[in-house]
Formats: C-alpha cells, sequence, structure tokens
C-alpha cells in the first residue's frame, strides 16, 4: 500500500511539474484584435496590463516596436500549452512562466530599471480584482511612504488618524498601503505630534 502511495505521489508530482499559476505575453496592437482589452476582460482571469511601451530601444540603440505586456494570475496551476490557448484569444505574442509575480509586475513601469523609460503606473490596467500597487509595493516603499504621509501630517498641523484616513481616500491613494500595514508607528506619532502641539513644544528645536 505504501509503495502505491508513493507511485501515485509521483505520478501526481510527474502531472505538476512544468506548471505554475502565473505567465505573462506581449501584445503588439498592430496585430492584435481592436478590442483585445475586451476579450481579456471577458476571460475573467485576474491580469495586469503595461501601459503601452512605446519608448523602449534595444541595446543597438534602435527603437522596439511599441507593445504590451500582459501578466495572467490563475486561480489553479496551468501547463504552458493550456496558456498558450488563451493567450491566442486575445492576441498575445509567446508565453512565458513568471518566476517572480512581483518582479515581473515591477517591471511593467520598468521600475527597477532606472536606465530604461519609466511608464506611468496610473496607466495599468488591472483585471478582476488585482492590485496592481499592492503586488509591487517593496518594505522600503511603504516605509517611504509612511514618512512622507507624516511629513504632510506635520506641516498641515494634523493629529487625528481618521482625518488623515479621509484624505488618504479621498487624494492620496498612494499612502493606502502605509496607512494600513504602518498604522500603529503612525498612530503613535500622530499622538506624539499633538502632545507637543498642546504643550507648545517648539519642534524647530527637537530636529536640531
Amino acid at each position: 500500500m505504501a509503495t502505491n502511495s508513493k507511485e501515485k505521489q509521483r505520478e501526481y508530482d510527474a502531472k505538476r511539474a512544468g506548471r505554475t499559476r502565473n505567465f505573462t505575453t506581449i501584445v503588439y496592437p498592430e496585430s492584435a484584435p481592436e478590442n483585445w482589452l475586451e476579450i481579456l476582460q471577458q476571460l475573467f482571469v485576474p491580469a495586469l496590463v503595461s501601459p503601452l511601451h512605446d519608448k523602449d530601444v534595444n541595446p543597438t540603440g534602435e527603437q522596439k516596436k511599441a507593445h504590451y505586456h500582459v501578466v495572467l494570475m490563475f486561480d489553479v496551476v496551468k501547463t504552458i500549452e493550456q496558456v498558450k490557448k488563451v493567450v491566442a484569444e486575445f492576441g498575445g505574442v509567446g508565453c512565458e512562466k513568471v518566476n517572480s509575480l512581483r518582479g515581473v509586475a515591477r517591471y511593467l513601469c520598468h521600475l527597477d530599471n532606472p536606465d530604461k523609460h519609466q511608464y506611468n503606473e496610473s496607466e495599468i490596467k488591472q483585471f478582476c480584482g488585482v492590485d496592481y500597487r499592492g503586488l509591487t509595493e517593496l518594505a522600503s516603499d511603504i516605509d517611504e511612504s509612511a514618512e512622507e504621509l507624516l511629513d504632510y501630517c506635520e506641516v498641515n498641523q494634523i493629529t487625528s488618524f481618521a482625518k488623515i484616513r479621509r484624505i488618504v481616500r479621498s487624494s492620496k491613494p498612494e499612502w493606502a498601503q502605509a496607512l494600513r500595514t504602518r498604522s500603529i508607528y503612525i498612530s503613535m506619532t500622530l499622538k506624539s505630534m499633538e502632545w507637543e502641539i498642546t504643550h507648545g513644544i517648539d519642534r524647530s528645536e527637537l530636529q536640531k
């Protein structure tokens, strides 16, 4: 029985080998269907679409053909052959497995490639509930956002956590992740600021 169990496990592992959940492809506007984004949306697969990469250049300096990068994130593992059929539906060219979802998501705007053109994150298209910012933000990015938020509060004399939450929701969504994950640090700092304001502490003296 044990032998049979081991054999079944090996068979299962062999079938699963080579499968993964995340894949990437490229779409060239000139050859894809005009409504390729609608087709992609109707597939109901969690996905990210980059801004149009129309300023990329080859190592020789020649401009690359304009294209989009598409990241597909399936709920279950797929073989590359299965995904190629999905990619063909919206005109994708090529299909590769994704080793690092965060890495490829950040590449959509060249966030880690300062030598390449930096594309606007606001132009990222997100399908089926994918949170681009949640995928791409590093711990250091979140820490920096928390400090920016607190600097804003200090300049504007804001010590209410509820008030800064409303501001983040209405006009500063880039601070949302920091507000959620660094809430204790932010809350304690706001309370400290309130105490200093109440007691007339000269903050310029504290910064010396």
